[in-house]
C-alpha cells in the first residue's frame, strides 16, 4: 500500500478522494480507497475503542467501521442521504487491513497540489496534529490529508 508521500507524482500532485466529516474536508489518497458504498447495517463490538466500536459486512468480509469524528474533536452525527461508508486498504503495523470510514458526503477524485500544503497550526484549532499529516489548500478551503494509521490506531 503506498502512503501519501510516495503518491505524490513529480508535479507534487496527488489523486485524492474528496469528502466531508463534520464540518471538515478531507483527502484520502485515492490508491487506498477500494470503494464507496452506501451505508450498511452495523454490528456494535463490546469493550471497541469509541472510533472503532462496530462492524460491518462488506462482499462477505467482516470489516472495522470508524467513525473519525472522535478523534478530530467532532461531536457525534446521524446518518443523512448523503452519508456513505469509503473502504480503504491502509497499512497498520506494516499490515494491509481494509476498514470503512463513515464520510458525511464523499465528492469527486482530484489532484491537489502538495506545493500548495501548510503546517498544522498549533493553536486555535481542534484537530490533533498527530492525526495530519498535511493541509492543503483547495480553491478557496483547507483540506485535510489525514495521517490514516495513526487516527485508526
Amino acid at each position: 500500500m503506498a502512503e501519501t508521500a510516495e503518491s505524490v507524482g513529480q508535479d507534487g500532485a496527488l489523486q485524492v478522494v474528496m469528502l466531508r466529516i463534520g464540518a471538515e474536508t478531507f483527502a484520502l489518497d485515492a490508491g487506498m480507497v477500494r470503494e464507496i458504498i452506501d451505508p450498511i447495517p452495523a454490528t456494535r463490538v463490546a469493550g471497541a475503542r469509541a472510533h472503532l466500536a462496530s462492524v460491518v459486512n462488506v462482499r462477505g468480509n467482516v470489516v472495522p467501521l470508524a467513525d473519525i469524528r472522535e478523534r478530530f474533536g467532532m461531536p457525534q452525527a446521524v446518518a443523512t442521504r448523503d452519508t456513505r461508508f469509503v473502504v480503504i486498504e491502509v497499512a497498520i503495523d506494516g499490515d494491509p487491513v481494509v476498514v470503512a470510514l463513515v464520510a458525511d458526503k464523499v465528492f469527486e477524485v482530484t489532484e491537489i497540489q502538495f506545493g500548495e500544503r501548510q503546517s498544522v497550526p498549533k493553536i486555535g484549532t481542534s484537530w490533533r496534529p498527530e492525526y495530519i499529516k498535511t493541509i492543503v489548500k483547495f480553491g478557496e478551503e483547507f483540506v485535510i490529508v489525514p495521517d490514516v494509521e495513526k487516527v485508526l490506531n
